[in-house]
């Protein structure tokens, strides 16, 4: 697949780079990553996924858009309240690369369409809000073999490990959260600093491009935990869980 005139100007600064070059252009433009949540998280994932170029993006999400989201979810303008969160993603992707085909699932992630949608994605991004979904992303991605980057905020803080528990030495993401937690908190009823979301569904976007290039070092195998009062983030390492019923059977 060659880059036209349009797409060598508009992925220029990527084509510069040595680690990516044109061949790691053209991977991106082929790629298909599907992004569950287009909420807080969702929004610069999303926007950093188009505009770097990836070729087919699925956004699956239920809700409407909120006047209360738009402190945080800047991938829906205000004229988007009352829509359809795919649907308001969408329009605003397209605004931004006309070229990225677009799959919206205006629907719930449950175990009747699981396997169907998240088989069909080269790599998935979770930015979903409940346990629930977590776990059932989780296990689909176990069973087909689907590298996940899975990314969590918390009022002023926020959490981002990429997991590949299908490999012998990764884990999984119930290596990490084997239950459902008790106490824990919603953006709605916590509260949270807007812009946390956006740094940490951008660090999200990066780690999938790292992914899909094969750049750098992967999170596979560790947590990043980015504390915004102090302007501080660590990384440590996540092992494996051996009694992990789900990724070591």
């Amino acid at each position: 697949m060659a880059l036209n005139d349009e797409q060598l100007e508009r992925y220029a600064r990527h084509i510069i780079l040595k680690e990516v070059g044109g061949h790691g252009q053209q991977k991106l433009m082929k790629a298909k990553v599907l992004v569950i949540g287009a909420g807080g998280l969702g929004s610069p994932l999303l926007m950093y996924l188009a505009a770097a170029g990836i070729g087919t993006i699925g956004i699956i999400d239920d809700d409407i858009v909120d006047l209360s989201n738009l402190q945080r979810q800047t991938i829906h303008m205000t004229d988007a309240v009352g829509q359809d969160k795919t649907s308001s993603a969408l329009k605003t992707i397209k605004a931004l690369n006309p070229d990225i085909n677009v799959i919206p699932y205006q629907e719930r992630l449950t175990e009747k369409n699981a396997e169907e949608i998240i088989s069909s994605y080269d790599i998935i991004a979770d930015g979903c809000d409940n346990f629930t979904t977590r776990f059932l992303v989780n296990d689909m991605c176990l069973k087909h073999k689907k590298p996940l980057i899975s990314g969590a905020l918390s009022q002023f803080d926020g959490q981002l490990a990429t997991f590949k528990g299908y490999a012998p030495d990764k884990p999984c993401y119930r290596c990490l959260v084997p239950d459902h937690p008790r106490g824990v908190l919603s953006c709605a009823e916590a509260g949270i600093l807007g812009a946390i979301a956006g740094v940490v569904g951008s660090m999200q976007a990066v780690e999938v491009l790292k992914e899909l290039l094969d750049l750098g070092d992967s999170l596979a195998g560790k947590l990043l935990i980015y504390d915004a009062l102090s302007a501080t983030s660590r990384t440590i390492k996540l092992p494996k869980d051996p009694g992990c019923k789900y990724c070591n059977g």
